[in-house]
């Protein structure tokens, strides 16, 4: 597999959208990577295609068992408070498999920096060389800032912000940031409901 070297947004996505698997994290869903067809689903709309995995062969439950260990150490490093740790451990997962970086041709025939893979490397390996890409990509480029946690109050998920603005606030803005603001709106409700003169307290409509 070869890892665009310049392009940390997609290392770092499948970073945090890994991370983001956990039962710890999602508390009413349970373990998103049930097994070895949920990591292939994983990968798949990630287009995600590791070496390992060429030839129709598809993830077995080795496969998942080290990809779940891999999710942990993925956390760790977005939970650290420095910035040498992430580059320490980052690099320990780039130095797993990865070779280079080197020129590449890409799929326009232009010289382009990568990080390979080495043959016989495994799904969990291939992953770590991507993901420990992403994460020294987006430190070097956006800062430790952008390694954050999750606003929500009922949310332990984590996620590394690419976005241009650097202003995102939750590890899954359609999820949490969608059930915050329901949530809000309902607690404004309840608060005018118990404003004296509203219906709920017995008053009557002015107009």
């Amino acid at each position: 597999m070869k890892i665009p070297f310049s392009d940390y947004k997609l290392g770092a996505g499948v970073a945090t959208d890994l991370v983001n698997t956990s039962p710890v994290v999602r508390t009413g869903l349970g373990e998103i990577l049930t097994g070895p067809a949920a990591l292939a689903l994983f990968l798949a709309e990630h287009d995600v295609r590791p070496d390992a995995l060429a030839d129709g062969r598809r993830p077995d439950d080795a496969d998942l068992d080290q990809v779940r260990a891999l999710r942990g150490e993925i956390r760790a490093i977005l939970e650290a408070g420095s910035e040498e740790h992430v580059v320490e451990a980052a690099s320990a997962l780039v130095g797993r498999g990865g070779i280079g970086p080197s020129l590449y041709r890409d799929a326009e025939d232009r010289w382009q920096w990568y990080v390979a893979t080495s043959p016989g490397t495994s799904v969990a390996d291939e992953l770590a060389v991507l993901m420990g890409t992403g994460l020294l990509g987006a430190l070097r480029t956006l800062s430790h800032d952008r390694f954050r946690r999750c606003a929500s109050p009922v949310c332990e998920g984590m996620f590394v912000d690419t976005s241009k603005a650097g202003r995102r606030r939750y590890c899954m803005p359609e999820v949490c940031g969608n059930r915050l603001n329901v949530a809000s709106h309902r607690a404004r409700r309840r608060e005018s409901t118990r404003r004296p003169g509203s219906r709920a307290e017995g008053g009557t409509d002015s107009g």
